[in-house]
C-alpha cells in the first residue's frame, strides 16, 4: 500500500463518522448523509493519488459530500425553487441540541431511537457511527450480510418517516434510551479490542478510543448511571492491555502470557477507581448490572501482579452473578474458561461440550475447547479443535497464535 492510500484508509478511519454525522446534521436525512459520504470518499480515492492529500483532509471529505448531497437532493426535487436551493447552497446547519455538543453522540441517540428493535439499533449504529462494514458487524451478529443490509435500509427509512430528531434526548428521556446506546458502545469497542475483518489490523485503536471517548461524554450526561460507569471502567481496564496483547510478529498474545509491567498504569488505576464506587453502591444494596460485573472480572484480572496470583473464585463468583442476569452461551463459555483455573480442564471441558450447538459457528468456542484439550493431552482431538478455530476465527493475530498453538502438539 503506497502513502496516499494509507492516508485514504487512516482518513476513512478517523473522519467518517464526523462527515456522516455533519450531513445528518445539516440535511436531517441518513440516507443522503451515507451515500454521500460514501461519493465524496469515492472522489478522494480518485483525485487524491495525482493531486496529493489535501491539508486538511477532513474538511474537505465534508466540503464534497456536502455538494454531492445538495446535487442528490436537486435531481430528486426536479424542480425550479430558487428559496429552496438558496437555501441549501446558503444556509448555516441549525445549531446542536442537547446538553452535549458532539455530533457522534447525537448520531447515535438518532440510531438508538426505541422506536426500532434492539439488534436493529445496534446494527444501524455500527454502521452509520462506528463506520463498520456490513462484513464486519453480520459477524458481530452471526447473520448474513443479505439479511443485514436489509435490517439497515428498513431503519434508516424508518427513522426519515417517524421523523426521529437528530438530537441528544432531553435528561428525562435519557435514561430509557442509554440502554441501546451503551450495547452499541460495547459492540463497537469490541471490534476495536478483536478485530474480525481478515484485512485489518488485529487492534483497532480507533474504534476502541471512539468508544471511550463517546461512553466519557454519557457519563458526563448520566454521572450517577451505574451501568455506565461500569462499561467505562470495563473498557478502559481492557484497553489498558492494549500495548502487551500483539507480539513483535503480529501474534495475539493471550492474558496468561502478557507482560504485566507494559500495561497502561494510568487507565488500570481509573478502571480500578470506578469499580470501587460500584462496588460502594452494591454495598449500600444496588444491584450492579451486566457492564458492572464484568468491570468487576476485569478489574481482579488487572489486580494480580502475576497470572499466578489471579484470585479465580472470585471470578468465578462474579461470572456466577453475570449468567443469573444474562445466561448466554458465550458468559457460559467465559465461566467455563475461570473454571478450568479453578477446578481443572476436565470439569470445564463438560461445561464447554454442553455449548456445542449454540456456539457451532463461534471461534471462541472452538478455541476454548482445543485448549482444554490440549491441556488434558488429547492431541487429536485438539487439532482438530484447533482447525475449526483457525477457520472460523477472522483476526489476524488470533489466528497467527492459533496456528502456532496448533502446530506445538505432538
Amino acid at each position: 500500500m503506497n502513502d496516499v492510500e494509507e492516508a485514504i484508509t487512516r482518513v476513512h478511519r478517523d473522519e467518517w463518522a464526523r462527515v456522516v454525522a455533519a450531513l445528518t446534521r445539516r440535511f436531517g436525512d441518513l440516507d443522503i448523509a451515507e451515500e454521500a459520504a460514501a461519493e465524496a470518499f469515492a472522489t478522494a480515492v480518485e483525485r487524491w493519488p495525482a493531486g496529493g492529500v489535501p491539508p486538511n483532509p477532513g474538511a474537505w471529505l465534508t466540503t464534497t459530500a456536502n455538494r454531492k448531497a445538495i446535487d442528490r437532493i436537486r435531481r430528486e426535487n426536479k424542480r425550479d425553487d430558487k428559496h429552496k436551493e438558496a437555501q441549501l447552497l446558503y444556509d448555516d446547519p441549525p445549531e446542536p441540541v442537547g446538553a452535549i455538543d458532539d455530533d457522534r453522540l447525537r448520531l447515535i441517540f438518532t440510531c438508538c431511537h426505541p422506536a426500532l428493535a434492539m439488534q436493529t439499533r445496534l446494527a444501524l449504529t455500527l454502521r452509520m457511527v462506528g463506520g463498520l462494514t456490513v462484513p464486519e458487524i453480520a459477524r458481530a451478529f452471526l447473520m448474513t450480510e443479505t439479511a443485514l443490509e436489509r435490517r439497515i435500509t428498513r431503519a434508516k427509512a424508518k427513522i426519515k418517516a417517524a421523523g426521529i430528531p437528530y438530537r441528544v434526548p432531553s435528561a428525562e428521556d435519557l435514561p430509557a434510551r442509554v440502554s441501546g446506546v451503551l450495547a452499541v458502545l460495547y459492540l463497537m469497542f469490541n471490534e476495536g479490542y478483536l478485530a474480525t475483518g481478515p484485512d485489518t489490523d488485529p487492534l483497532r485503536h480507533d474504534l476502541t478510543a471512539e468508544a471511550i471517548r463517546l461512553t466519557r461524554l454519557i457519563r458526563a450526561l448520566l454521572p450517577d448511571d451505574g451501568e455506565v460507569a461500569g462499561l467505562l471502567a470495563l473498557m478502559l481496564l481492557i484497553e489498558a492491555r492494549r500495548t502487551a496483547r500483539v507480539s513483535a510478529t503480529g501474534e495475539l498474545i493471550p492474558l496468561t502470557e502478557q507482560d504485566r509491567g507494559a500495561w497502561d498504569a494510568e487507565l488500570v488505576a481509573e478502571g480500578h477507581r470506578l469499580v470501587r464506587e460500584r462496588l460502594a453502591a452494591a454495598a449500600a444494596g444496588v444491584a450492579p448490572g451486566r457492564y458492572q460485573i464484568l468491570a468487576a472480572i476485569n478489574a481482579v484480572h488487572t489486580d494480580a501482579r502475576d497470572i499466578r496470583d489471579t484470585d479465580w473464585s472470585q471470578i468465578v463468583a462474579l461470572y456466577d452473578q453475570l449468567v443469573r442476569l444474562d445466561p448466554s452461551p458465550i458468559v457460559a463459555l467465559n465461566r467455563a474458561i475461570a473454571i478450568a483455573e479453578l477446578d481443572g480442564p476436565q470439569v470445564a471441558l463438560t461445561t464447554v461440550d454442553r455449548l456445542a450447538e449454540a456456539l457451532a459457528g463461534y471461534h471462541a468456542y472452538h478455541a476454548t475447547r482445543a485448549d482444554l484439550l490440549r491441556r488434558l493431552g488429547q492431541s487429536q482431538q485438539a487439532r482438530a479443535a484447533y482447525d475449526r478455530a483457525i477457520e472460523l476465527a477472522g483476526n489476524t493475530g488470533e489466528t497467527a497464535y492459533l496456528t502456532r498453538r496448533r502446530d506445538q502438539l505432538h
